[in-house]
């Protein structure tokens, strides 16, 4: 595991370099849903910090396992209703924010565990308008963000947009990707967000367009864990 993490930082160093991009400006996020505590335990000794889940109930066999504070986790998936509340305390970053309903209860479930750090979200694009995709309309995320806004959420930080890349279609992502950038940047100036400036796009297959086109965020699984086995 080892040696597959330190070939993605690697590579994430050269499609930087070959972008004129600063390899620090790019946070590699290990995607360890399915892995066991142990595989996440051995990560961190290796170095990595950033970890990210997409489905609760297994994320929460592993963050308490870890207690490292040192870690950040990302949850990454769809976030049921019910299952808002374990988000504070367990995760600092959300990256599918896609629903002011879903807005107003991650706020409410932070106050009522006293949070005082605010939750880090970013807004989920369907750039691609697929329908096996979840996230908010390319054309409605301006409007959405105003709503947040407006609504004034004091837990909540808007850290910028994720969406994820089209499946073996290499110029449909690139062109989703550098949309991605475009709206992300014209959200900060609109609405003079100076922290609106995270981008979470490219994953295992796609990275390095996504870091070409300006991704500040990688989530990268099987190429650093390998692949899953069969029973997980």
């Amino acid at each position: 595991m080892l040696h597959n993490l330190l070939t993605v930082r690697q590579q994430i160093a050269a499609a930087a370099e070959s972008a004129g991009r600063n390899t620090g400006d790019i946070q590699l996020i290990a995607v360890s849903k399915t892995r066991t505590l142990a595989e996440v335990q051995q990560l961190y000794a290796y170095g990595q910090r950033v970890f990210a889940e997409n489905q609760v109930q297994d994320a929460l066999s592993k963050i308490p396992g870890l207690g490292h504070p040192q870690a950040d986790w990302h949850f990454i998936g769809h976030l049921q209703s019910n299952k808002v509340k374990y988000i504070p305390g367990n995760f600092q970053w959300l990256h599918t924010l896609d629903s002011l309903k879903l807005a107003d209860k991650l706020n409410t479930a932070m106050q009522q565990a006293g949070e005082s750090e605010p939750l880090n979200c970013l807004l989920q694009v369907n750039v691609s308008a697929e329908k096996s995709k979840a996230g908010v309309a390319l054309s409605s995320v301006g409007e959405m963000l105003s709503q947040l806004l407006e609504q004034s959420y004091p837990l909540l930080k808007y850290r910028g947009l994720m969406t994820i890349g089209v499946r073996a279609d290499t110029l449909q992502t690139r062109d989703a990707f550098a949309q991605l950038r475009d709206l992300r940047d014209s959200c900060r100036e609109r609405f003079g967000l100076a922290e609106f400036d995270q981008l979470s796009m490219g994953m295992s297959d796609d990275f390095k367009i996504a870091i070409e086109e300006g991704s500040t965020m990688v989530r990268i699984g099987t190429r650093i864990f390998g692949q899953r086995k069969k029973d997980n």
